[in-house]
């Protein structure tokens, strides 16, 4: 009998297969004490299956690329964490196995993680995966992960750890449903790189029974169990269709009658431009840069291997547009040359634009090497900070960029609700605003971006979260300048009409979205699209928002 299921799509298209779950997760060690003679075989041991782990992390980093590549590096320095390793060695100083201790000091350190906040909370799940393959390792039993099959499925699990997510194959793994995470977790983030239909935060996914024949909508967040031959017709005939409009949809983003709303990439460095350029994307909205300060978190990349890197993105996009955000350091993104290590709440201290500010060295280096990577090339660059939270900050920013002799527009990103409330101020000292819609969801319902439990406050629908981009939007109207989205949000087709009917400029999101939302946007006129936004923004919760646009943009 056809039931449905309602989660959280996170990634465009429709998969129809047989449920597979993912594999079990390592049970706990049993508890027995060792003879001091065995200590030191013991420690040799654990430090044997670490150093393994991580460099099986690394190098799937180095097959998947782009983003993953750089969370995947970042789960091999938790693994070799040296805190971490001192507590094994103790542990099994004191009579416990290789394997015992890993995953006592794992968990010790999982629930430092859990209580520190919510950007390090969100970590717990990375954490719980390399505590797992260590744990594997030392036991002499099968990782866990995605199942072996001969045959297309849809993978079914708790959670999606990244060292899973990056190398999937898209042939074999038709989608995805995981019962945690939210729409900008990993597994999210990840899957619409890989452009595989998702769900997550699906109640009870993981009580569908192996091998029962499910649909998964990736727009939805629908999940058809045990679907009609109708029903599979039905969806199947709405995901040709959509595949037809992309393939006919080209050029610059606009609206049906012509509006333009330039559609860029977000990228994490060079390995992500070929997708972005594949795509079709008029620039880049969001270059990521602390991706390369993650490669070693103990000292900063020198200023030629930044001119390097920039350089490479820079070039990419003759007479394009390319937007950078100076180093995102702090909550879950530690680096130890630069992030405090005993503040009580991370996301909410010494992060951002804070961190820079107190180590004005990093953000000149950063600003320097910019201004030489763009010397000679005909790319218009523009340098934003994140978390601006009022017009100090901005101008504090603003004066760093003209000290290094920085030939570009400065602009400030609204991630926290005071910078959205106080735009017009912040717009004095900068030349454009980027909203970050996932930290500013965050902020503004204080809701941990990473956890499933309170998913329904991190949906980019939630009519105050539109507020906050009207209210920014309108400021920067009123002062001539740009206000364009770089967070999750622009990548929801039926959302960035909205977006742009709230009067947003551009739109920036993973390049896989790119052609769903040009596709999308074409479909409507911008008065179509100011009227979904209004009916949106008159809603009292995400659902009726999203249903009230759609029933304006459908005519009903």
């Amino acid at each position: 009998m056809e039931t449905t299921l309602r989660g959280v799509g996170v990634s465009h298209g429709v998969a129809i297969g047989e449920v597979r779950h993912m594999g079990t997760a390592v049970l706990e060690p049993p508890a027995k004490q060792i003879p001091a003679e065995d200590a030191e075989r013991e420690q040799g041991r654990a430090r044997k299956a670490v150093e393994a782990v991580a460099a099986d992390l690394m190098a799937r980093g180095n097959l998947a690329g782009g983003e993953a590549q750089a969370v995947l590096e970042a789960q091999a320095l938790m693994a070799q964490d040296p805190e971490l390793m001192a507590d094994v060695d103790r542990r099994i100083a004191v009579g416990s196995t290789a394997e015992r201790a890993v995953y006592d000091a794992f968990a010790a350190y999982r629930e430092l993680l859990a209580n520190a906040g919510e950007y390090l909370a969100g970590r717990v799940a990375d954490l719980d995966d390399v505590r797992n393959r260590i744990v594997a390792r030392l036991l002499g039993v099968p990782m866990p992960g995605v199942p072996d099959s001969d045959e297309p499925y849809v993978l079914v699990a708790r959670d999606l750890a990244p060292a899973d997510t990056a190398l999937l194959d898209p042939t074999l793994v038709l989608g995805f449903v995981t019962e945690e995470g939210g729409p900008t977790s990993h597994s999210a983030i990840l899957a619409r790189a890989l452009g595989v239909p998702a769900v997550v935060a699906l109640p009870g996914a993981g009580e569908l029974a192996e091998g029962t024949v499910i649909a998964v909508d990736g727009s939805s967040g629908d999940i058809f169990v045990n679907p009609s031959d109708e029903k599979k017709a039905e969806l199947e005939a709405a995901a040709a269709a959509r595949k037809a409009a992309l393939a006919a949809s080209t050029g610059p983003g606009a609206t049906a009658d012509g509006h333009k709303v330039p559609l860029l990439a977000n990228v994490g460095g060079p390995a992500d431009v070929p997708a972005a350029l594949d795509a079709g994307a008029e620039g880049v909205g969001l270059f990521r840069t602390e991706f390369l300060f993650l490669d070693d978190s103990k000292n900063a990349p020198s200023e030629e291997k930044q001119v390097d890197a920039y350089r490479q993105v820079l070039e990419a996009f003759p007479e394009g547009r390319v937007v950078v955000r100076v180093l995102d350091a702090g909550a879950d993104k530690p680096l130890d040359f630069l992030t405090p290590s005993d503040e009580p709440n991370p996301a909410l201290g010494v992060r951002g634009l804070r961190t820079l500010l107190d180590h004005p060295e990093v953000l000149r280096t950063q600003l320097t090497a910019l201004a030489k990577a763009v010397e000679g090339l005909p790319v218009y660059l523009e340098v934003m900070a994140p978390m601006v939270a009022d017009r100090a900050d901005a101008k504090a920013f603003a004066d760093a960029c003209r000290e290094a002799g920085l030939r570009a527009k400065f602009g400030a990103m609204v991630e926290i609700p005071s910078a959205a409330l106080r735009a017009r101020s912040i717009l004095q000292e900068v030349e454009f605003l980027s909203l970050g819609t996932n930290d500013l969801a965050q902020y503004t319902f204080a809701a941990d971006r990473q956890v499933g439990a309170v998913s329904r406050l991190q949906d980019p629908w939630q009519p105050a979260l539109l507020d906050l981009v009207a209210v920014s939007a309108e400021a920067a109207r009123a002062e001539g300048k740009s206000c364009g989205v770089c967070g999750e949000a622009a990548s929801d087709p039926l959302l960035a009409c909205v977006l742009t009917g709230l009067g947003v400029t551009s739109l920036s999101m993973g390049a896989a979205s790119i052609p769903y939302v040009r596709a999308t946007l074409a479909k409507y006129t911008l008065a179509q699209c100011e009227r979904a936004a209004a009916a949106a923004r008159a809603a009292d919760s995400a659902e009726e928002a999203r249903a009230a646009a759609q029933a304006v943009l459908s005519g009903e």
